[in-house]
């Protein structure tokens, strides 16, 4: 009974050392976390009740190892109006010191803010407020997420061409 005790604690102390070795392999307190821009909104398909759209991105990873991409949950809202929430669920790598562009392809429905779109738009000069906040998911054996915070004004006036 003692031998097989004393078993037990040496597997227990050699997990709890392999557990700790592991982490320390693969978090490292000088990595830096990605950068991650919205470069640009595409419509894809746009109808009466469902509209098609394409948020591009880019991820600059500032480390000397490779970045695992695992996902990315996302919120976008203009003028508090909630437009399209959801998650993306792709993998992918960025190289050491690299970048990466990736599309993430949203569908929404403005009908139920027609009303409210119609104002803002209505007023070609005046800005409408836009703020993506979403949760880049990272690693591929332990996850870690990078948040993303974005917001601005667009003017409508100068999206229409003349």
């Amino acid at each position: 009974m003692v031998f097989q005790a004393s078993v037990f604690r040496v597997i227990g102390l050699f997990m709890v050392l392999a557990v700790s070795g592991c982490s320390s392999l693969f978090s490292s307190s000088d990595t830096r976390d990605p950068e991650v821009k919205l470069l640009k909104v595409d419509v894809v398909k746009a109808k009466l009740l469902k509209q098609d759209m394409k948020l591009r991105f880019r991820i600059d990873n500032p480390n000397d190892s490779n970045l695992w991409v695992r996902g990315l949950r996302y919120k976008v809202v203009l003028n508090d109006i909630l437009i399209a929430d959801g998650e993306y669920s792709d993998w992918f790598i960025v190289k050491a010191y690299g970048h990466k562009n990736f599309s993430v392809p949203i569908r929404t429905n403005l009908w139920q803010h027609l009303k409210d779109v119609t104002r803002m738009l209505g007023k070609p000069d005046q800005p409408i407020h836009y703020r993506l906040e979403g949760k880049l998911k990272t690693g591929f054996l332990f996850g870690d997420s990078v948040r993303i915070g974005r917001d601005g004004d667009i003017i409508p006036g100068d999206l229409i061409p003349e």
